[in-house]
């Protein structure tokens, strides 16, 4: 039905012929066939064998293999790319983590390590992080031990009255003016006590009754300006009730003291406490090579004159009217009318009042129960009605001999309507000694 051109390709002793046939419009002109020699076991050709391959079979084969050769590349690509995000998340997980840990130090977190992952250029990173962390960790720590050693000195509450958030902000002269509360106590008949001690013993005792009034006014909001010696100087620049509230807790401090004091074979100790309201400034004196904070102010010599006057009247607290007449709760404490001085040093008289809410309760009692009757005879005494103030007087100190005030104004009484009243009397004590 046609010519045929062999095209002989011998592999194997195959035969590979394509066919050019007559053109037949139900015949594929296109196609493969291919030809192989049967021969028996001598060799002798027994027949050959043809295989022919249409075109539209080899174009659906094709189709196939380039599907399937786009799926192979696709998840090939899929994988080589999870692959890459793996391998590269893993050679970044060392950098991450450094940077995590870099951000925390940058926080003032100094005590942050980096973990070390690997023995390449992150992990040799890690290691001088770590070694630069631990110096600047050492050297932070060693200037918080040295700014709280600072503050033993410099209190960081004096800082905050001044406006400034370390001691290397404080400048000399730097100084703010305030109304405070002004609180000093001292330790009566210290200096006899303290020729009984030795060196040492004198700095422990003093020590050891620092070590309970101190926590007692900072917790009180106080400021503790400065040690003299057996006495203790407070500033309270809150309410007057924040001095008071400290007064009282205070005595009540020593008194704990004493029983062990007593415990130990000791002598009980007394303090007196002076207390007095009034603008202050509050700043750094000295000199360039040294400083000091100290405070300028009338109510500190007033006070300090306060303690002392607590000796004569044989009280524990004496208060100023300009504190009382301040206190937001003033029924909320025990307070009994003392007298009108003038201390040392000062032109105006002063009025005074006790404050015993610390006292016994024996001697508390006593004070309460009397009080109408005290301030009885106090309004007839500065009335000039000694005669009418002196019955009221003996009854009082009947009912506790050893009141030291009573003893004070009934001898004034005694005195006045022996000797007579002096001209222009006010009633005013002048105190000379401090």
């Amino acid at each position: 039905a046609g010519k045929s051109f062999i095209q002989k390709a011998l592999v194997e002793n195959v035969l590979i012929v394509e066919d050019e046939l007559t053109p037949d419009p139900n015949y594929n002109t296109s196609s493969l066939s291919t030809y192989a020699p049967i021969r028996d076991e001598e060799g002798q050709l027994l027949g050959i064998l043809g295989v022919d391959l249409k075109d539209e079979n080899m174009q659906a084969s094709l189709s196939r293999s380039k599907f399937i050769s786009a799926i192979i590349v696709f998840f090939s690509l899929a994988i080589a790319t999870m692959i890459s995000i793996f391998v590269g998340h893993q050679l970044t997980k060392g950098i991450r983590t450094l940077d995590n840990i870099v951000k925390k130090f940058a926080l003032k977190q100094f005590e942050v390590r980096a973990p070390i992952l690997s023995d390449d250029e992150i992990g040799h990173l890690g290691q001088s992080f770590n070694t630069m962390a631990q110096t600047i960790d050492s050297y932070a720590r060693h200037l918080e031990n040295l700014l709280i050693a600072y503050g033993r000195f410099v209190p960081h509450s004096f800082l905050k009255l001044l406006k400034k958030d370390s001691i290397i902000d404080l400048r000399l002269g730097d100084h703010v003016q305030q109304e405070m509360t002004v609180l000093v106590a001292d330790i009566r008949a210290f200096t006899a006590l303290s020729e009984s001690m030795s060196p040492q013993e004198n700095f422990d005792f003093i020590n050891a009754f620092l070590k309970r009034v101190g926590p007692v006014i900072r917790n009180h909001g106080g400021v503790i300006d400065k040690y003299i010696g057996d006495a203790v100087m407070a500033l309270f620049p809150g309410t007057p009730d924040d001095a008071l509230a400290a007064s009282i807790e205070m005595q009540v401090q020593v008194s704990e003291y004493n029983l062990e004091r007593i415990k130990n074979g000791r002598q009980p100790i007394a303090i007196g406490i002076g207390i007095h309201t009034g603008v202050l400034i509050l700043g750094t004196v000295g000199e360039a090579e040294r400083m000091n904070s100290t405070v300028i102010a009338d109510a500190v010599n007033l006070s300090s004159r306060l303690e002392g006057a607590t000796k004569y009247y044989g009280v524990g607290t004496v208060v100023s009217e300009e504190t009382i007449s301040l206190l937001s709760k003033p029924l909320k404490y025990k307070i009994r009318f003392l007298d009108k001085i003038l201390v040392k040093g000062k032109k105006n008289f002063v009025v005074v009042y006790e404050v015993f809410d610390s006292d016994s309760i024996a001697k508390r009692l006593f004070k309460v129960q009397v009080l109408d009757k005290w301030q009885s005879a106090m309004d007839l005494y500065f009335a000039q009605k000694f005669e009418q103030a002196l019955p009221l007087f003996q009854s009082i100190l009947e009912l506790d001999p050893s009141d030291q005030p009573t003893k004070i104004y009934l001898a004034r009484v005694e005195e006045k309507i022996t000797m007579g009243v002096p001209k222009n009397w006010t009633g005013v004590e002048i105190m000379d000694s401090k």
